[in-house]
């Protein structure tokens, strides 16, 4: 089996006060001792140290302790997937063809990056917008 971490997912995993830690963490220690193949959008990489960075955590997480999470969980155990040029423009076309407009379109690059690594299921905390870009995939979209 191979699943897709969003990065909603990953940060819920890293952060214990997170409403959604102990079953994102679950996830991960599964992810970690090889229940299933992890993959993992570059695009989140820097997205997940953006808000391990940002957001009000308390205590607050610094710059050397996200790159260190990031490593340990994601770098070190996950298969990373990249999008080509000819990629980014697809998904700027789907998003112009079918008048989505906002922030679906970083959902849209997750999807595009399950798509070409052949993922069975991405999972997420925000599964609204995956669930629509996914209609005509064989994808499966999993929440908790």
């Amino acid at each position: 089996m191979k699943i897709l971490f969003d990065t909603s997912v990953l940060i819920a995993s890293f952060v214990e006060a997170h409403p959604k830690h102990q079953p994102a963490l679950k996830f991960l220690t599964q992810a970690k001792n090889k229940e299933f193949e992890l993959f993992v959008s570059a695009h989140t990489i820097l997205e997940v140290y953006s808000v391990l960075t940002s957001a009000p955590f308390e205590p607050k997480i610094s710059p050397v302790v996200a790159r260190k999470l990031i490593d340990n969980n994601i770098k070190h155990i996950a298969k990373i997937v990249y999008l080509s040029d000819k990629d980014y423009f697809r998904i700027l076309n789907k998003m112009c063809e079918e008048e989505l407009i906002g922030g679906i379109v970083y959902d849209a690059i997750i999807v595009e990056c399950a798509i070409k690594s052949g993922t069975d299921e991405i999972l997420t905390l925000n599964p609204k917008d995956f669930s629509r870009l996914t209609l005509n995939t064989s994808i499966k979209i999993e929440s908790f």
